[in-house]
């Protein structure tokens, strides 16, 4: 019998951004996500102490997850993060770094919390109505009748993953098929309710980035070929395609919940089989020429189908069933015991052979026009393919929110001080009224509004990590690296373009320090002819959303009294 232990009272922590112990886990926190951060952010190993693999990254989405800790106050601020990013893709790493300097700025000033929680809110209302007017300083319109500006956005995203390894070139050739592949999966001609395509990934291993292809159609999984050099007339017109959902294995735990009777003497095994080859025996006379089965087929069977030049393809699995069943028009058969009824056929135009590497696959075209492709990624080893698959299918998920919202924003910091000289600008016009309306001082007002935009400035300081200044200029306020060795009398010779490319340098440029005290500004918006071209991009609706859920993240840690934890 176990020992009885005798139950422990819950642990009950008064005011946690008090506790030393919190506060240095959030601080530790927020330097890995930092240090994690755009195109120049270093790599993490993480390892736990139990076996298991090494996970190499500094995307959010995967860093986060594998990040443990026993405090229930950081896990809430990660399951928040990991709520926007498994819904946007994108910017985890700036809603985490931005919700931890807020709080973290707020704990600085000894504001109220209450009143850091009131100051927080109404900077966020006008930060999120100048990003959604027109006029905005910091967006820009993206033209569907080009590819260059998703080109961008994708090369944007990608370029910021480091781990994934690649060169210049290897980049901009991932881009592009990103882009590609996002626009094969959107429909030209279709009547009616419009449905966005799939891209499925496959992953080979040990070969060149720029090997790396889309599709139209989609590669499946095959290990004999031979029956598809025997096949007749693949080529020539639409092909009939049966799916199965259904186990083909003759298994009785496949025939359904409930009790079996069976009587004495009765051979179950060959009744099964008997079954399974009246299946066949359908397929081969509805002149099926592709047999596909989302889990296993006898032997027997598969033996038969192939005998009369059907080509089978089992162990699908269950996340290729909904592309392919996109791709053939099919409606997946669950039973084997009824006749298969005509409407449950697809189609497919043709069928072709592709060889990556040890890899045979069966590549199925559309009878019509398709909305399903296959992106192949190559790269050198297993660790940098596994991130690229994640970053390319993240970008895919990030192109697709353009659909709704055709917007980006400036990228490389700019968004963010044009942002905080724009939230500085405004905020100081009306400070008598504004704190009267959120009842608190002046004074009050003044601080928590100016740890907001230190706190906006401070994920555009986290871009650099070789030792640069960062700076802003005092005309458009956007976001500038200076290298560590040069000195303030040689900045104008040393800068070239800002963060996001689209603006230079001249010598009536000012710029200076951020994080430091300057002049309230203005920013300026650039001229519509401006023949500059944005060279780093942010997705409009992912970048808006972290930057809501950092601030409502920030208020609500901000606002947690007493944390209570059962140790039992």
């Amino acid at each position: 019998m176990a020992r009885v232990v005798k139950k422990a009272p819950s642990v009950c922590t008064d005011l946690p951004l008090g506790n030393t112990d919190i506060c240095t886990k959030l601080h530790l926190l927020r330097q890995l996500l930092r240090s994690c951060f755009g195109p120049t952010g270093r790599l993490k190993q993480i390892h736990n102490n139990i076996g298991g693999y090494v996970v190499t990254t500094s995307t959010s989405s995967v860093l986060l997850p594998a990040i443990s800790s026993s405090q229930p106050f950081v896990n809430m601020l990660k399951t928040s993060i990991l709520n926007h990013v498994s819904r946007f893709s994108d910017c985890g790493l700036f809603a985490a770094i931005l919700c931890l300097t807020l709080i973290d700025q707020a704990n600085r000033a000894a504001l109220k919390r209450n009143v850091a929680i009131k100051v927080n809110k109404h900077l966020l209302g006008l930060c999120t109505s100048y990003l959604q007017r027109e006029d905005c300083g910091c967006k820009v319109k993206l033209d569907f009748s080009s590819s260059q500006n998703m080109i961008t956005l994708a090369r944007s995203i990608i370029s910021s993953k480091p781990a994934c390894v690649l060169t210049e070139p290897e980049t901009l050739h991932i881009s592009k098929l990103t882009v590609q592949a996002f626009l094969l999966t959107i429909p030209c001609d279709m009547p009616g309710i419009v449905s966005l395509g799939k891209t499925v990934t496959v992953s080979v291993e040990g070969y060149s980035v720029l090997d790396s292809a889309v599709f139209p159609g989609l590669l499946l999984n095959i290990t004999d070929t031979f029956c598809i050099s025997k096949a007749d007339h693949l080529h020539s017109t639409p092909l009939i395609v049966v799916v199965f959902s259904v186990s083909l294995a003759g298994d009785l735990s496949e025939l359904g919940d409930g009790i079996i009777q069976v009587h004495q003497g009765a051979d179950t095994d060959s009744q099964i089989l008997n079954q399974l080859l009246e299946v066949g025996k359908q397929v081969v006379k509805d002149e099926v020429k592709l047999f596909v089965c989302q889990k296993v087929i006898h032997p027997v069977l598969q033996q038969y189908l192939k005998s009369n030049g059907i080509i089978v393809v089992e162990r699908l699995g269950v996340t290729l069933m909904e592309p392919l069943i996109q791709l053939t028009g099919a409606q997946p058969v669950a039973s084997l015991h009824t006749t298969i009824p005509a409407k449950a056929y697809g189609k497919v135009r043709d069928l072709s052979i592709r060889q990556f590497g040890s890899q045979t696959m069966l590549h199925l075209h559309s009878p019509g026009e398709s909305v399903v492709c296959t992106m192949v990624l190559c790269h050198r080893n297993e660790t940098m393919l596994s991130e690229l698959k994640v970053v390319c299918q993240k970008t895919e998920h990030v192109l697709r929110l353009t659909l709704r919202e055709p917007s980006a924003l400036l990228g490389g910091g700019c968004t963010e001080t044009h942002l905080a000289a724009y939230v500085r600008h405004e905020s100081k016009n009306e400070v008598a009224q504004t704190a009267s309306v959120l009842g608190c001082s002046q004074m009050e007002y003044l601080l928590g509004m100016e740890g907001f935009c230190r706190s906006l400035e401070s994920v555009a300081t986290a871009l650099e990590h070789n030792g640069g200044n960062s700076l802003i200029d005092l005309t458009h306020a956007h976001h500038w690296t200076l290298p560590a060795d040069v000195v303030k009398d040689q900045m104008a010779d040393n800068f070239g373009l800002c963060g996001c490319g689209l603006v230079g340098s001249s010598p009536s440029k000012k710029w200076t320090y951020l994080n430091t005290q300057y002049t309230e500004l203005s920013p300026a918006l650039l001229p519509r002819d401006n023949v500059m071209q944005p060279c780093v991009l942010d997705s409009f609706a992912a970048k808006l959303n972290a930057l809501q859920v950092a601030v409502e993240t920030a208020n609500l840690a901000l606002d947690v009294t007493y944390i209570i934890q059962d140790v039992n």
